[in-house]
Order: structure tokens, then sequence, then C-alpha cells
């Protein structure tokens, strides 16, 4: 096993102020963990859904903004210029998509996870294993890089070798977890949001100022540093990236975000649609306020990288004294270090990239945990489980799950961000288009999900295998004529892992949809429930579309042409007849009304 890259650049030294904050703040996680402790499985899963708009706005945002974002996109943006917009515009991009196609039509439907949608939508236990198992991909892909984020971290405040603080550090997150379930991680994440963000920001002020490089808006002044930088960061596609991996990329976190499980339970969490719809724009703006100012920071430090090795420019991306991979992993804090702020600064900084990691790798091990104890173990496998059980499943779920993540960060196979990557290609490739398709289209049926996934994930499996195991994995190596080759090249640069969905996505949309229409309709209550997810009445807080089409009251034409609502919500029932000629009669009252 190859030794883990450091990033030789950090001044790795105990320092005792830093250490205090780091302390405090992983203390603080699990005394919130403890107070919030849950014992069932709808505080486990969905926090009792009864979270409100600002603190899961917030949520989403620290749940979102992992040590790819804290840290690893301005490395990527540091290392690859041009080409590490696409992640800037495909890691929000999506959020709109997810505002106006998902986000209330999945609280209407009211399951506890992504997999429990598919299955429940698609009325197929196999479907459901195949969700669960890709969730479990994503979760497993995505948390390496949020590992090995810790590890950089903790290696600049404690001074230790990688390896023993990734141990640490994912010790300490696993612990919480497993206490507090997703109520306590919503809790957590709030504050998790509030120390990222204070951090992140403050370094980019104080590093800006303090070198001259920005006085009140370092978002656009930074801007004025490009004639003094590589043209790495002004011309596009330099270093090998050309056109296509940049769309590809940009596509396929654009509808990876939109198919990741650990954000599409957000909405599950909520106490109605609406609350969801305005979750998701608030948590966009609080990631705004980072992603905004993330490429400042990469050109702060790029800059203070080439002066303080006394090299120029160009000598940051090529030559012996180029910056690593590791160093890009972590320039956030090497700049606040090269700025020559004080200790307990750049500790804060520093806190704010671990905050950043945890929070997400709480939402990713939640997401884990309820695939296997609520959808594999407790739907597939003991229908009988009581929630005790589900619990305990799952508490065992994190602690496996994180021991697996916590020894592939050792030595990870990509940076951060790329790493990241690699799970949003999985989930656009492979859920998105089950998400979107269940919920828009009446008619997607059991037979074309099942084509549609399997083919997704083929696709996205044979890509990794193409053009990332070889490095690890010798006979591949010596198939593809060497470690960092691909094993048949046109295809890894077609279908690269970074950005698969790009053909992987139309591909399972054409596949599911053609199967669908060769195959038999699905039932009519299936489709009574899809349409229920687009109904103008208020639901209930507990209530889902399942429950409203079993109680009648969902009855819909098959031609969309006549409806009738016969609902129950907190106690009070409503029967609205609409006749063809505008007359309502309204008898009841439901939600106020």
């Amino acid at each position: 096993m190859m030794a883990p890259l450091q990033a030789e650049a950090l001044d790795i030294s105990f320092k005792l102020l830093p250490a205090i904050i780091v302390f405090l703040m992983m203390a603080s996680f699990l005394v919130i963990g403890f107070v919030f402790k849950v014992a069932d499985a709808e505080g486990m899963w969905v926090a009792g859904r009864g979270i409100g708009n600002i603190e899961n706005g917030m949520a989403i945002g620290a749940n979102w903004m992992s040590a790819a974002s804290y840290l690893g996109l301005a490395g990527l943006v540091a290392l690859s210029g041009f080409y590490g917009l696409a992640f800037i515009v495909g890691w929000t991009t999506g959020y709109f998509v997810l505002l106006i196609f998902l986000a209330a039509q999945m609280r209407r439907f009211g399951k506890y996870t992504a997999p429990d949608f598919v299955a429940d939508r698609f009325n197929s236990p196999m479907a459901r294993a195949l969700a669960a198992f890709t969730t479990l991909l994503i979760a497993y892909v995505y948390s390496v890089g949020q590992a090995r984020g810790m590890g950089l971290v903790g290696q600049y405040v404690f001074g230790l070798d990688i390896v023993p603080m990734i141990v640490v550090m994912m010790t300490i997150t696993v612990g919480y977890l497993a206490l507090s379930g997703m109520l306590g991680a919503t809790k957590n994440m709030a504050v998790q949001y509030v120390i990222l963000i204070v951090a992140f920001l403050a370094g980019v002020y104080v590093v800006g100022f303090s070198q001259g490089y920005s006085t009140i808006l370092p978002q656009i002044e930074y801007g004025a540093l490009f004639s003094e930088l590589s043209r790495q960061f002004s011309e596009p596609f330099i270093g090998g990236s050309g056109y296509y991996l940049w769309v590809a990329t940009a596509f396929s976190l654009i509808f990876g975000t939109c198919g990741l499980p650990h954000v599409l339970v957000r909405f599950y969490t909520v106490k109605n649609e609406r609350t969801a719809r305005w979750s998701t724009v608030s948590g966009l703006f609080f990631i705004m306020l980072l992603y905004w100012a993330a490429p400042a920071m990469a050109a702060f430090g790029v800059d203070l990288f080439a002066a303080v090795n006394g090299i120029s420019p160009d000598a940051v991306y090529s030559g012996q004294q180029a910056m690593s991979g590791a160093e890009g992993d972590v320039i956030v804090v090497l700049a606040a270090q090269f700025a020559d702020l004080p200790r307990w600064f750049v500790g804060l900084v520093a806190a704010g990239g671990m905050a950043a990691a945890i929070a997400t790798t709480a939402g990713l091990f939640i997401t884990a945990s309820s695939a296997v104890a609520h959808d594999i173990y407790s739907e597939l496998i003991n229908p009988d489980a009581t929630q005790r059980q589900q619990v305990l499943i799952g508490r065992a779920t994190i602690v496996g799950i994180g021991a697996l993540v916590t020894v592939t960060a050792f030595n990870p196979p990509a940076l951060i961000g790329e790493l990241v990557a690699y799970a949003f290609s999985l989930a656009g490739t492979v859920l998105f288009p089950m998400f979107f398709l269940g919920l828009w289209w009446e008619n997607t049926n059991r037979q074309g999900a099942l084509a549609g996934m399997t083919v997704g994930l083929l696709l996205w499996i044979t890509s990794i295998i193409n053009s990332v195991l070889p490095a690890y994995v010798g006979f591949l190596a010596d198939v593809a004529g060497g470690s960092g080759q691909a094993i048949i090249p046109i295809y890894a640069q077609y279908v690269p892992p970074i950005g698969a969905a790009l053909v992987g996505t139309p591909l399972v949309f054409l596949v599911t949809i053609a199967v669908s229409m060769a195959t038999p309709e699905p039932p009519l209550e299936t489709k009574r429930m899809v349409r229920q997810c687009h109904s103008p009445e208020p639901m209930g807080q507990q209530q889902t579309a399942e429950d409203i089409v079993a109680d009648g009251g969902e009855e819909m034409a098959a031609d969309g042409g006549r409806a009738a609502d016969d609902g129950t919500a907190d106690g009070g029932r409503a029967t609205d007849d609409a006749a063809a000629e505008g007359d309502r009669a309204d008898d009841g009252t439901t939600e106020g009304r």
C-alpha cells in the first residue's frame, strides 16, 4: 500500500488554541447528539417530520457543503482553473431543478428514504434493493473524501500523521451519529453550518484584506489577480481538459444533485410541501455564500503559494515545487497560513473545514443506515422487525461503513472534489431518472424502472473499472498498459467517471420510457399517488400521498378531467366538488381553510 499523500506545505505541529477550538466543537456535537438522541424509526430517519424552513435550509447547506466544497472546491479551482468552474456551476444549478421539479412532490409522497420512494412508486422489492445498493455506494464514495478532509485538517491542528487523525475524527463522527440519528444530526448540521460559513468568510475577507488583494468584496475584487496568475485561471481547458469533459462534469453534478439520497431525505424531514420548497430556497442562499467566495480563496492561495516558495505562478502547476493534490485540497488553510495570520485564526479556518466534512458525513451515514436497516432489513429480510431492531441495525451500519470509509481514506484514488463527483455521477445516472419519471410520468412502471436502473449501474461501474481501478488493481493495470491508463481509452474519453451521467442519464431515461411503453401500465392506485403529489390541496404534517389515496381522497379520472378530494388533515375533513361550469361548494376545512 502506498504511503498516504501528505500536504507538505502545511505547518504540521500541535497548536494549542486551534486544538481547543476543534475539541470544543467536537464536544458540542456529541452533546447535541446526546440531547436529541432518538429511540424510534421516525426520529432516526426523518426527524419526526418537524423541521422548519430556516433550520432545514441550514441543514441542507451544511449537509451539502462538504469537505469537497469547503476545502476541495477552492483546490479544484486552484489546480484546474477554468475547468473548476464546472463544479461551481454544477453544484448550484441542480438546486433549481430540485426546487421546480422534486422538492414539494417528494415531500407529498412522504416516505422515509429514497429507496422507499422507488419501491413504493414502482411496486418492486427488487427496485428497492437496487436503490438501496446505489445509496450505499454513493455514501461510501462520497464519505471517503470527507474522511480525507478531516484527516488533513487534523494534521494541521494536532501535528500528527494523517492516518491516526482520520481514525480519531471518524471515530468521533460515527459515535455521535450512532447515538443521535437524523434528529440530532439535523440540529448539529445547523450549528455546523454557522461554524463553517463564519470560518470560511472570515478567512476570505481577512486574507484578502491583509495581503492587499481586496477591501470589502473579495468575491469580485480577486479578478485583479488574473494578470499575475498563470493562464490556467483565465484560459479555458488547459492541462488536458476539453469542452466535452467540462460539459460532462457540469451535467453530472447538476443532475447528480437531484439524485443524492442524503439531499432528498431533507424534504422528508419538514412539516409540509411549502416548507420543502422554501427550505430549498434557503439552502441555495446559504450555499451561495460559500460558493461565491471559493474562487477568490483559490486565487489568493495560488498567489501566496508562489510567493512563499519563490516560484512563478506557472511553476505552481508543474515542476519540482509544484502544488501537490493534497496541498490543493487544503488550499483554504494554506492561504491563511501563508498570509501569516495568527495561529488561532488559521485554526478557526481549519475547524470550519472539519465541521463541513462532519456535517456531510452525518447525512451520508444516516441515509446509508436507513438503506440497510429500513429498506433491506425491515422491508426485505424481516418485515416483522421492531423499531428497536431497526434502530440497532442502523447504528451497526453506521459503525460498519465508518470503518470501511476510514480505511479507504488512508490512500484515496483522487482529490476530494473528484471523489465526490464520482458519487454525483452515480446518483445522476441511476437515481435521478427514477425520481423524475416516478413523479412526473404516471405510466412509468416496474419493468421500466428495473431496466433503467440496471443499465445505469452497469454503465457507472464499468466506467470506474475502466478508468479508476487500474491504479489500484494489478492485473487491471497490466491490461491497461500502466496504472495511470484506462483499459479502453475511447470509453474513458466519453464516459469518464466524473461525468458519466452525460451519456448515462439520457440513456437511462430512454430505456425506462421504452420498456414502460412496451409493458403493462402500473396499477391505478399508483397513478393516483402520483397525481396526489401534484394536488394543490395541502396535506397534514404526518400525511403521505399513500394515506390520502387509501382513504379515497384522490379519485381522478384517467383523462385528468375531473378530481374529487376527500382527505383528512390535522383532524379536519373537507369535500370539494367542482362542477364543469366552475360552480363550487365547500363543506369542511382542510388545514385551516
